[in-house]
């Protein structure tokens, strides 16, 4: 009897993965670099390249005790270690345990004679001594232009590019190769994106005088992977990526509430104040008070010993502390005590994509339950209203994934009904105050109004307050309150 042939199991057939263990990198490919596969990492100069691929190495070496080969053909060994200390990387302790391995190959281009001939053969041997001497699982070629930068003839590069890269799937490495990018190709040549598993694009671009850097996969043979722009950085702890561009709105909420800090406040919240998780909003025009209803919830959260940080955009923390304090507010104390951390940064002095990655990297390390943006508005000086709502969008998704209590102050201009945000994102605010100047009988009257609270019974009158040495005083109403959800 002849039995029928056997179908390979399907969890045999699934790519696997290789962690790189770069920030946000493993999320956007579902799980990292595909394993035992090469992967070309391809931009223009500075765009982070060799960056890329050494804390790849790194990583795997560190932290998944995978051993890696570096072969360089621009940088020796001496100058990789320099260069790479900065990072907080230790090569030389990794070296010495035997977990990695630098290796400089020079190329003289001008000894460089183009034959027929011509092979890989003696790289083969050398990178493959390399790979056995420390049982390498990941390798890294910088860059593969070196190699074949004195040759014109298409068909060897072709060939030899096709054998390089069989040649590395042969010694089951996973392999990062860099290349420079090409005028009309992703690649100088044109070719390796072709034969690479893996084609991860870099940029580095400059408008409107802010740089920004960006990372875009090109393609991902056998796996799904983000197909966006995503924004990346080099900073002082390496290559960072931002992934996040929605949570699929499937996070989780809480029913817990927390208070404003302002009594009558709270009394228009329902008697409870804001839900926590939630993105409250306080727009107003020059002069209403915004900060001053912050720093009433700041004081109050962290009398309940609550983790806040401040992201201040227009003031130094030194001066928020001093007015805040002419009403009857000692944020200073709360500094003192660990529980206030301000990051006070001008708008201009980054791109949004690094406020963005400076936001991620300030709430990882210092794990708050509330974030405070002060002001939004200031954010349109550095990007488009679609850039800035974007990148807030990204923020408050991130925030609301982790159940973190944000609030942003919002200015707009003087007169003329509310309908709208300057940057366009009161529809993704879950709780909206409105702070009003009205001229009445020769003197300025503030108002405020909770435009909505999505989820709870709140006021629908407009109430006059005043900001005192004892901090904000809002009226109270005779009018009957109606609710509204």
């Amino acid at each position: 009897m002849v039995k029928a042939a056997t179908r390979p199991h399907l969890a045999d057939q699934v790519l696997k993965k290789c962690k790189t263990g770069i920030k946000g990198v493993d999320e956007i490919t579902y799980g990292g670099l595909p394993k035992g596969r090469p992967t070309l990492i391809c931009g223009g100069a500075g765009c982070g390249k060799t960056v890329f691929a050494m804390e790849f190495l790194y990583r795997g070496a560190s932290e998944y005790n995978e051993p890696g080969v570096f072969m360089s053909f621009e940088e020796n060994s001496d100058e990789l270690i320099k260069n790479f200390s900065s990072l907080g990387f230790d090569l030389p302790g990794l070296i010495k345990q035997k977990k990695i391995l630098l290796d400089y190959v020079f190329i003289e281009r001008s000894e460089i004679e183009e034959t027929g001939e011509y092979d890989l053969d003696g790289l083969f041997v050398r990178l493959g001594y390399d790979i056995d001497t420390i049982g390498a699982k990941r390798v890294v070629l910088d860059t593969v232009e070196a190699l074949f930068s004195g040759f014109q003839n298409e068909n060897i590069l072709r060939s030899e590019l096709r054998r390089l890269f069989r040649w590395l799937k042969t010694k089951g490495v996973t392999a990062v190769i860099t290349g420079e990018r090409g005028e009309k190709t992703f690649t100088r040549y044109g070719l390796e994106e072709y034969v690479a598993d893996c084609v991860i694009l870099l940029d580095h671009r400059v408008n409107e005088q802010m740089a920004t850097r960006r990372m875009k996969i090109i393609k991902y043979r056998g796996s799904l992977h983000g197909t966006n722009e995503y924004p990346f950085l080099l900073n002082k702890t390496g290559f960072s990526v931002f992934p996040i561009t929605s949570t699929g709105l499937n996070y989780k909420v809480s029913s817990q509430t927390i208070s404003s800090g302002i009594k009558s406040l709270d009394s228009m919240l329902n008697n409870v104040g804001y839900y926590i998780g939630n993105t409250i909003l306080v727009s107003g025009s020059a002069g209403t008070g915004k900060t001053s209803v912050v720093a009433h919830f700041v004081d109050a959260a962290c009398r309940s010993k609550k983790q806040c940080v401040f992201f201040a955009f227009e003031e130094s923390p030194n001066q928020i502390i001093r007015n805040m304090k002419n009403i009857g507010i000692d944020l200073q104390q709360w500094v003192d005590k660990g529980f206030l951390t301000f990051s006070a940064n001008r708008p201009t002095h980054f791109g949004l994509e690094m406020h963005l990655l400076n936001v991620h990297d300030f709430i990882r390390t210092h794990k708050p339950e509330i974030v405070i943006f002060d002001p939004i508005t200031n954010l349109i000086t550095i990007g488009s209203k679609i850039e800035t709502k974007t990148m807030l969008t990204r923020v408050l998704d991130y925030l609301k994934m982790n159940q973190i209590t944000s609030m942003m102050t919002d200015l707009h201009e003087v007169g003329g009904f509310l309908k709208e945000t300057e940057i366009g994102i009161s529809s993704l605010c879950d709780t909206w105050i409105i702070l009003q100047n009205n001229e009445e009988n020769n003197e300025r009257n503030r108002y405020i109004s909770v435009l909505k609270s999505r989820g709870m019974k709140h006021s629908n009158s407009i109430k006059r307050y005043a900001i005192t040495d004892k901090g904000i005083q809002i009226a109270k109403s005779s009018q009957m309150e109606k609710g509204g959800i």
